[in-house]
Protein backbone atom coordinates (compact mmCIF):
# COMPACT_ATOMS: atom_id res chain seq x y z
CA UNK A 1 0.00 0.00 0.00
CA UNK A 2 1.36 3.42 -0.98
CA UNK A 3 1.49 5.35 2.29
CA UNK A 4 1.84 9.10 2.64
CA UNK A 5 5.35 8.59 3.96
CA UNK A 6 6.36 6.55 0.91
CA UNK A 7 4.82 9.12 -1.41
CA UNK A 8 6.80 11.89 0.25
CA UNK A 9 9.98 9.81 0.05
CA UNK A 10 9.44 9.09 -3.65
CA UNK A 11 8.77 12.76 -4.36
CA UNK A 12 11.92 13.74 -2.50
CA UNK A 13 13.96 11.24 -4.51
CA UNK A 14 12.63 12.59 -7.80
CA UNK A 15 13.33 16.15 -6.68
CA UNK A 16 16.85 15.19 -5.64
CA UNK A 17 17.52 13.59 -9.03
CA UNK A 18 16.18 16.65 -10.87
CA UNK A 19 18.26 18.94 -8.67
CA UNK A 20 21.35 16.82 -9.30
CA UNK A 21 20.83 16.95 -13.09
CA UNK A 22 20.25 20.70 -13.00
CA UNK A 23 23.38 21.17 -10.90
CA UNK A 24 25.47 19.07 -13.30
CA UNK A 25 24.19 21.05 -16.27
CA UNK A 26 24.86 24.35 -14.50
CA UNK A 27 28.43 23.26 -13.79
CA UNK A 28 29.00 22.05 -17.35
CA UNK A 29 31.72 21.79 -18.47
CA UNK A 30 33.49 20.38 -15.42
CA UNK A 31 36.00 18.40 -17.50
CA UNK A 32 37.58 18.70 -20.98
CA UNK A 33 35.16 18.74 -23.91
CA UNK A 34 36.07 16.74 -27.03
CA UNK A 35 35.41 18.64 -30.26
CA UNK A 36 35.22 16.11 -33.09
CA UNK A 37 36.22 17.55 -36.47
CA UNK A 38 35.29 15.01 -39.19
CA UNK A 39 38.18 16.10 -41.44
CA UNK A 40 42.00 16.05 -41.37
CA UNK A 41 44.10 18.65 -39.59
CA UNK A 42 45.01 21.71 -41.62
CA UNK A 43 41.78 22.03 -43.61
CA UNK A 44 39.17 24.75 -43.43
CA UNK A 45 37.02 23.11 -40.75
CA UNK A 46 40.06 22.36 -38.61
CA UNK A 47 41.32 25.94 -38.96
CA UNK A 48 38.09 27.56 -37.82
CA UNK A 49 37.68 24.99 -35.03
CA UNK A 50 41.09 25.78 -33.56
CA UNK A 51 40.39 29.51 -33.66
CA UNK A 52 37.00 29.48 -31.98
CA UNK A 53 37.35 26.69 -29.40
CA UNK A 54 40.72 27.95 -28.21
CA UNK A 55 39.09 31.33 -27.67
CA UNK A 56 36.05 29.77 -25.98
CA UNK A 57 38.34 27.81 -23.68
CA UNK A 58 40.23 30.98 -22.76
CA UNK A 59 36.99 32.85 -22.03
CA UNK A 60 35.50 30.05 -19.91
CA UNK A 61 38.71 28.79 -18.33
CA UNK A 62 37.90 25.30 -19.66
CA UNK A 63 39.59 22.92 -22.10
CA UNK A 64 38.20 22.10 -25.56
CA UNK A 65 40.23 19.36 -27.26
CA UNK A 66 40.16 19.10 -31.07
CA UNK A 67 39.85 15.49 -32.27
CA UNK A 68 40.40 15.18 -36.05
CA UNK A 69 38.74 12.07 -37.48
CA UNK A 70 38.73 12.24 -41.26
CA UNK A 71 37.42 9.68 -43.71
CA UNK A 72 34.48 8.92 -46.02
CA UNK A 73 33.53 12.57 -46.46
CA UNK A 74 33.10 13.05 -42.72
CA UNK A 75 30.62 10.19 -42.24
CA UNK A 76 32.94 8.08 -40.05
CA UNK A 77 33.18 10.77 -37.39
CA UNK A 78 29.52 11.74 -37.82
CA UNK A 79 28.49 8.14 -37.05
CA UNK A 80 30.64 8.25 -33.91
CA UNK A 81 29.11 11.46 -32.61
CA UNK A 82 25.57 10.37 -33.50
CA UNK A 83 25.95 7.52 -30.99
CA UNK A 84 27.83 9.48 -28.31
CA UNK A 85 26.35 10.21 -24.89
CA UNK A 86 24.35 13.46 -25.07
CA UNK A 87 26.15 14.89 -22.05
CA UNK A 88 27.89 17.84 -23.73
CA UNK A 89 31.35 16.31 -23.59
CA UNK A 90 31.42 15.09 -27.21
CA UNK A 91 30.47 17.78 -29.70
CA UNK A 92 31.01 18.07 -33.45
CA UNK A 93 32.36 20.93 -35.57
CA UNK A 94 31.14 19.95 -39.03
CA UNK A 95 31.02 21.52 -42.48
CA UNK A 96 28.97 21.76 -45.68
CA UNK A 97 29.26 18.00 -46.16
CA UNK A 98 26.77 17.61 -43.30
CA UNK A 99 24.10 18.91 -45.70
CA UNK A 100 25.34 16.86 -48.67
CA UNK A 101 26.27 13.41 -47.37
CA UNK A 102 22.76 12.04 -46.99
CA UNK A 103 22.30 12.37 -50.76
CA UNK A 104 25.78 10.99 -51.51
CA UNK A 105 25.78 8.03 -49.13
CA UNK A 106 22.43 6.21 -49.18
CA UNK A 107 23.31 3.56 -46.56
CA UNK A 108 24.45 5.52 -43.54
CA UNK A 109 23.94 4.05 -40.07
CA UNK A 110 22.53 7.30 -38.71
CA UNK A 111 20.13 10.07 -39.69
CA UNK A 112 21.20 13.71 -39.75
CA UNK A 113 17.84 15.15 -38.74
CA UNK A 114 17.08 12.49 -36.12
CA UNK A 115 20.48 12.13 -34.43
CA UNK A 116 21.90 15.66 -34.28
CA UNK A 117 20.92 18.95 -32.66
CA UNK A 118 22.19 22.09 -34.48
CA UNK A 119 23.79 24.56 -32.07
CA UNK A 120 25.34 27.46 -33.96
CA UNK A 121 26.55 28.44 -37.44
CA UNK A 122 30.16 29.53 -37.00
CA UNK A 123 31.54 30.45 -40.41
CA UNK A 124 30.72 30.97 -44.08
CA UNK A 125 33.47 30.90 -46.70
CA UNK A 126 32.69 31.50 -50.39
CA UNK A 127 34.55 29.67 -53.10
CA UNK A 128 36.63 31.66 -55.56
CA UNK A 129 36.35 30.96 -59.28
CA UNK A 130 40.07 30.90 -60.12
CA UNK A 131 41.83 30.32 -63.41
CA UNK A 132 45.39 29.94 -64.65
CA UNK A 133 46.77 33.48 -65.24
CA UNK A 134 47.25 32.80 -68.96
CA UNK A 135 43.49 32.34 -69.45
CA UNK A 136 42.20 35.47 -71.19
CA UNK A 137 38.77 35.35 -69.53
CA UNK A 138 38.19 38.13 -66.99
CA UNK A 139 34.55 37.63 -66.04
CA UNK A 140 31.99 34.89 -65.45
CA UNK A 141 30.35 35.89 -68.73
CA UNK A 142 33.68 35.26 -70.47
CA UNK A 143 33.84 31.77 -68.94
CA UNK A 144 30.30 30.98 -70.08
CA UNK A 145 31.07 32.15 -73.61
CA UNK A 146 34.37 30.26 -73.65
CA UNK A 147 32.69 27.04 -72.49
CA UNK A 148 30.11 27.33 -75.28
CA UNK A 149 32.81 27.84 -77.92
CA UNK A 150 35.24 25.15 -76.71
CA UNK A 151 34.71 21.76 -78.37
CA UNK A 152 33.74 19.34 -75.62
CA UNK A 153 33.54 22.09 -73.02
CA UNK A 154 35.93 23.30 -70.32
CA UNK A 155 37.79 21.04 -67.90
CA UNK A 156 37.17 22.15 -64.29
CA UNK A 157 39.14 20.77 -61.36
CA UNK A 158 37.48 19.91 -58.05
CA UNK A 159 38.67 18.88 -54.59
CA UNK A 160 37.03 15.50 -55.11
CA UNK A 161 33.74 13.83 -55.93
CA UNK A 162 30.85 15.28 -53.97
CA UNK A 163 32.78 18.21 -52.50
CA UNK A 164 31.36 21.72 -52.60
CA UNK A 165 33.88 22.57 -55.34
CA UNK A 166 32.42 19.73 -57.42
CA UNK A 167 28.85 20.83 -56.67
CA UNK A 168 29.63 24.43 -57.65
CA UNK A 169 30.85 23.41 -61.09
CA UNK A 170 27.76 21.24 -61.52
CA UNK A 171 25.63 24.22 -60.50
CA UNK A 172 27.39 26.44 -63.05
CA UNK A 173 26.96 23.78 -65.71
CA UNK A 174 23.22 23.54 -64.98
CA UNK A 175 22.39 27.22 -64.43
CA UNK A 176 24.44 28.58 -67.34
CA UNK A 177 23.63 25.60 -69.57
CA UNK A 178 27.25 25.13 -70.63
CA UNK A 179 29.40 22.01 -71.17
CA UNK A 180 31.82 21.46 -68.27
CA UNK A 181 33.95 18.39 -67.59
CA UNK A 182 34.67 17.39 -64.00
CA UNK A 183 38.31 16.59 -63.16
CA UNK A 184 38.38 15.38 -59.53
CA UNK A 185 41.52 15.67 -57.38
CA UNK A 186 42.35 14.22 -53.98
CA UNK A 187 41.98 17.54 -52.22
CA UNK A 188 41.99 21.25 -52.98
CA UNK A 189 45.75 21.61 -52.53
CA UNK A 190 46.52 19.22 -55.39
CA UNK A 191 43.94 20.91 -57.61
CA UNK A 192 45.39 24.36 -56.91
CA UNK A 193 48.91 23.17 -57.79
CA UNK A 194 47.70 22.02 -61.20
CA UNK A 195 45.82 25.27 -61.80
CA UNK A 196 49.01 27.22 -61.02
CA UNK A 197 50.92 24.94 -63.41
CA UNK A 198 48.21 25.24 -66.10
CA UNK A 199 47.56 21.49 -66.25
CA UNK A 200 43.92 22.27 -65.56
CA UNK A 201 42.85 25.89 -65.89
CA UNK A 202 39.53 26.31 -64.05
CA UNK A 203 38.61 25.67 -60.43
CA UNK A 204 36.15 26.72 -57.74
CA UNK A 205 38.57 26.94 -54.83
CA UNK A 206 37.92 27.43 -51.12
CA UNK A 207 38.31 31.16 -50.48
CA UNK A 208 40.52 30.67 -47.43
CA UNK A 209 42.87 28.27 -49.21
CA UNK A 210 43.46 30.27 -52.37
CA UNK A 211 43.47 33.90 -51.22
CA UNK A 212 47.28 33.95 -50.87
CA UNK A 213 47.77 32.60 -54.40
CA UNK A 214 45.34 35.17 -55.78
CA UNK A 215 47.06 38.04 -54.00
CA UNK A 216 50.44 36.71 -55.17
CA UNK A 217 49.32 36.52 -58.81
CA UNK A 218 49.80 32.77 -59.11
CA UNK A 219 46.13 32.29 -59.99
CA UNK A 220 43.54 34.77 -61.22
CA UNK A 221 40.19 35.14 -59.44
CA UNK A 222 37.19 36.03 -61.59
CA UNK A 223 34.35 35.89 -59.04
CA UNK A 224 33.26 34.44 -55.72
CA UNK A 225 30.28 32.26 -54.87
CA UNK A 226 28.89 34.33 -51.99
CA UNK A 227 27.01 37.61 -51.77
CA UNK A 228 28.20 41.22 -51.99
CA UNK A 229 31.93 41.92 -51.80
CA UNK A 230 34.78 40.32 -49.89
CA UNK A 231 36.91 42.26 -47.43
CA UNK A 232 40.14 40.79 -48.85
CA UNK A 233 39.14 41.23 -52.53
CA UNK A 234 36.69 44.17 -52.58
CA UNK A 235 36.70 44.49 -56.36
CA UNK A 236 35.81 40.85 -56.97
CA UNK A 237 32.16 40.39 -58.05
CA UNK A 238 29.89 37.56 -57.05
CA UNK A 239 28.97 34.87 -59.58
CA UNK A 240 25.33 35.72 -58.89
CA UNK A 241 25.88 39.19 -60.34
CA UNK A 242 26.02 37.37 -63.70
CA UNK A 243 24.00 34.25 -62.89
CA UNK A 244 21.19 35.24 -60.49
CA UNK A 245 20.62 32.76 -57.70
CA UNK A 246 24.06 31.17 -57.89
CA UNK A 247 25.42 30.76 -54.37
CA UNK A 248 27.68 28.29 -52.60
CA UNK A 249 29.41 28.54 -49.25
CA UNK A 250 31.75 26.30 -47.33
CA UNK A 251 30.28 26.57 -43.85
CA UNK A 252 31.20 25.30 -40.44
CA UNK A 253 28.84 24.81 -37.53
CA UNK A 254 28.50 23.07 -34.21
CA UNK A 255 26.26 20.05 -33.62
CA UNK A 256 25.65 17.91 -30.55
CA UNK A 257 24.00 14.49 -30.20
CA UNK A 258 20.20 14.73 -30.07
CA UNK A 259 19.03 14.62 -26.47
CA UNK A 260 21.69 16.99 -25.17
CA UNK A 261 20.32 19.31 -22.51
CA UNK A 262 18.78 22.52 -23.91
CA UNK A 263 20.73 24.41 -21.23
CA UNK A 264 24.02 23.12 -22.65
CA UNK A 265 22.90 23.89 -26.20
CA UNK A 266 22.03 27.46 -25.23
CA UNK A 267 25.26 27.91 -23.27
CA UNK A 268 27.34 26.78 -26.25
CA UNK A 269 25.34 28.97 -28.62
CA UNK A 270 25.75 32.06 -26.43
CA UNK A 271 29.43 31.36 -25.81
CA UNK A 272 30.35 30.90 -29.46
CA UNK A 273 28.32 33.91 -30.57
CA UNK A 274 30.33 35.85 -27.99
CA UNK A 275 33.58 34.41 -29.39
CA UNK A 276 32.61 35.55 -32.89
CA UNK A 277 32.21 39.11 -31.63
CA UNK A 278 35.77 39.30 -30.30
CA UNK A 279 37.99 41.69 -32.31
CA UNK A 280 40.92 39.26 -32.61
CA UNK A 281 38.66 36.50 -33.93
CA UNK A 282 37.00 38.90 -36.38
CA UNK A 283 40.40 40.06 -37.63
CA UNK A 284 41.62 36.50 -38.15
CA UNK A 285 38.41 35.52 -39.94
CA UNK A 286 38.68 38.55 -42.22
CA UNK A 287 42.17 37.42 -43.29
CA UNK A 288 40.70 34.05 -44.26
CA UNK A 289 37.65 35.42 -46.15
CA UNK A 290 35.45 33.95 -43.43
CA UNK A 291 32.05 35.52 -42.84
CA UNK A 292 29.98 35.09 -39.69
CA UNK A 293 26.64 36.17 -38.28
CA UNK A 294 24.86 35.95 -34.93
CA UNK A 295 22.37 33.07 -34.96
CA UNK A 296 20.24 30.89 -32.71
CA UNK A 297 20.00 27.07 -32.72
CA UNK A 298 16.64 27.30 -34.52
CA UNK A 299 18.07 29.66 -37.14
CA UNK A 300 21.02 27.36 -37.72
CA UNK A 301 18.68 24.38 -37.99
CA UNK A 302 16.65 26.18 -40.65
CA UNK A 303 19.84 27.07 -42.52
CA UNK A 304 20.95 23.43 -42.52
CA UNK A 305 17.54 22.29 -43.79
CA UNK A 306 17.70 24.73 -46.74
CA UNK A 307 21.28 23.69 -47.54
CA UNK A 308 20.35 20.00 -47.39
CA UNK A 309 17.47 20.46 -49.84
CA UNK A 310 19.55 22.62 -52.20
CA UNK A 311 22.65 20.42 -52.43
CA UNK A 312 20.65 17.21 -52.37
CA UNK A 313 18.90 18.34 -55.54
CA UNK A 314 22.25 19.19 -57.20
CA UNK A 315 23.60 15.74 -56.27
CA UNK A 316 20.54 14.00 -57.64
CA UNK A 317 20.33 16.07 -60.82
CA UNK A 318 24.03 15.50 -61.54
CA UNK A 319 23.75 11.78 -60.79
CA UNK A 320 26.59 11.85 -58.24
CA UNK A 321 26.77 8.65 -56.18
CA UNK A 322 29.19 7.59 -53.44
CA UNK A 323 29.15 4.91 -50.79
CA UNK A 324 27.24 2.27 -52.75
Amino acid sequence: MLTRRRMLAASAAVLAMATSRASAQAEWPSKPVKVVVPYPAGGGADTTARIVYQKLGEMWGKQFVIDNRGGAGGTIAEALVAKADPDGYTIMHDATAFSVNAALYPRLSFDYARDFQPVVLISLVPNLLVVTPSVEARTVADIVELAKKTPGGLDFASSGNGTLQHLCLELLKFMAKVPINHIPYRGGGDALKDVVAGNVKYFFSNGSSSIGLVQGGQVKALAHTGKGRLGTLPDLPAVQDTIPGFEGYEWNGLFVPKGTSPDIVQKLNAGLNDVLRQPDVQARFKQLNVEHRHNTPDEFGSFVAVETEKWGKVVRDAGIKLGG
